[in-house]
């Protein structure tokens, strides 16, 4: 069946006003109506929308609040997960520079792709994720948009408390000093992630309006740049090799005795071997990489709301908003990876953070480092939550008025789902792994390519034109990509010698 696009030709204009440019066949209306295709209707994306009381609420005809600065600490903050502990494990199997060419690539690819979005989104007047997919392939690819997003951010949010799970409880031992955890509640990570979901992130969850969130957004950019400056400065105190002590970080050492003379030697060997950094590397767990730099620049359901709510809205704005935010985390990402790789070498581990506790659990800066990275990520599960109760809002309640009720529900429900996930399913980051290789290719490549072909017509860009056979390529691209990850990890279970490095 044809979706139903032909239908209007508006050219959306700020603050969902339009130009008088309709198709023949179809009929102006008068003031600052909406032109709506048949058989549609906006409401149900107003889930996180305020409504205008001079006029029918659509879902453009919202005057955006936030400002330019805003806008990008909060599409930043969609940015960044907790992929950065983990990209320093990726340059160490690809080496720098083809780590460079990686995080480059993925990166440009990420902002055309944004392109591809705000162009589509500005033909037919939507900013909603989900209803690019109704309008270029009707309700297939308004499910197929929704389920993405949902598998995408639900595993977001559960790395997210499972970071919470594992270092909180780290945090406290440091806190008190213990050498070992003991078994009071407050050392339970099951029990601390419940605490902190309930007090921290399900009040800010149930806020109506994304903008106000850019406040969280701005303290939790913050962190993380604690966090880069600390591995940093970490890099020039920490010794190369390690201590013997320290020493199974990278592998298994026995605990003999040595003469000074082969202490000397062993330690000059260490050195050459394991404190050279490699430019080029291909091994086995080189492919993870590909997926954990997609998985770590997935922004795109955030995209479009925030565009809803930027004061004064235009495609270029939106364009300078986007590729700021990811060359901010651009550079954030390569400085992390590089300087916690130039740290530890090959023997820096999946999570950075767990590395540094292998040298001194009870160091003061790593423990602030901890508590910053908590917190980012804590406050960063609302913001990811948004789009998945959108989803759900447009699934089921498509032509509901905004409810209160429903709106807490929804937050509630997704949050439980999840401490349940992170609680029961300890052993879930084989599930992320098909997560981030199926909808971060798909948010990324795939479905922004072909809704941009099918939405934008043929009178523009015909079908045999240079950006729409871009377009096909770029989905091409994400096939291919989403192809060769889900691959690798199938042959690593089958070998059941799988690595798992950091998730987004």
């Amino acid at each position: 069946m044809e979706a139903p696009l032909q239908t209007e030709m508006v050219e959306l204009v700020p603050n969902g006003k339009h130009s008088e440019g309709l198709l023949p066949g179809t009929n102006p209306t008068a003031g600052n109506q909406r032109v709506e295709g048949p058989r549609r209707s906006c409401v149900e994306g107003e889930g996180f929308l305020q409504k205008s009381p001079s006029k029918e609420t659509h879902f453009t005809d919202f005057e955006g609040k936030t400002s330019f600065g805003m806008s990008v600490f909060n599409l930043s903050n969609a940015i960044m997960g907790s992929g950065i502990l983990g990209l320093a494990y990726a340059m160490a199997n690809t080496g720098i520079i083809l780590f460079l060419f990686l995080l480059t690539a993925v990166a440009l690819l990420s902002s055309y792709s944004i392109h591809l979005l705000l162009k589509s989104s500005g033909i037919v007047g939507i900013r909603a994720y989900e209803q690019l997919g109704y309008r270029a392939f009707g309700t297939p690819g308004k499910l197929a948009a929704a389920l993405a997003i949902t598998l995408q951010n639900i595993g977001a949010m559960s790395s997210y408390l499972y970071i919470i799970k594992s270092e909180l409880p780290l945090v406290i031992q440091t806190f008190l000093n213990l050498e070992e955890q003991t078994s009071d509640w407050y050392m339970n990570g099951n029990y601390l992630v419940i605490l902190v979901s309930v007090t921290v992130i399900l009040p800010l969850a149930l806020m109506r309006q994304l903008g106000y969130l850019g406040y969280s957004s701005g303290f939790s950019l913050s962190c993380m740049v604690f966090f880069l400056i600390a591995v940093i400065y970490k890099k020039f105190h920490v010794p190369c090799p390690l201590p013997l002590n320290f020493a199974n970080v990278t592998g298994n050492f026995s605990l003999v005795e040595v003469t000074k003379e082969e202490a000397s030697l062993q330690a000059e060997t260490q050195t050459e071997a394991l404190c050279t950094p490699s430019y080029f590397t291909l091994n086995s767990q080189t492919a993870y990489t590909i997926p954990i730099m997609a998985f770590a620049f997935v922004c795109h359901p955030e995209v479009l709301p925030i565009y809803t709510e930027l004061k004064d809205p235009s495609k270029r704005k939106m364009q300078h908003i986007s590729n700021l935010s990811i060359s901010v985390m651009y550079v954030m990402y390569f400085l992390a990876a590089l300087f916690g790789y130039l740290t530890f070498y090959d023997g820096v581990e999946s999570e950075l953070l767990h590395t540094y506790s292998k040298v001194d659990p009870f160091d003061v800066l790593i423990l602030c480092v901890r508590v910053a990275v908590l917190t980012a990520v804590t406050l960063t599960v609302p913001i990811v939550l948004f789009p998945v109760r959108r989803a759900i809002q447009q699934m089921l309640f498509k032509n509901q008025e905004f409810n209160w009720l429903r709106h807490t529900l929804i937050a509630i429900g997704l949050l439980t789902c999840i401490n349940l996930l992170v609680i029961f399913a300890p052993n879930i980051l084989g599930i992320f792994g098909v997560i981030g290789a199926t909808s971060a290719p798909c948010l990324i490549f795939i479905f922004p390519a072909i809704f941009y072909f099918r939405i934008i017509p043929t009178e523009r860009e015909p079908a045999k034109s240079t950006p729409k056979i871009l377009a096909l390529c770029f989905a091409v691209l994400g096939l291919l990509l989403m192809t060769m990850s889900l691959s690798f990890i199938i042959i690593d279970w089958v070998s059941g010698t799988g690595q798992h490095g950091g998730s987004h």
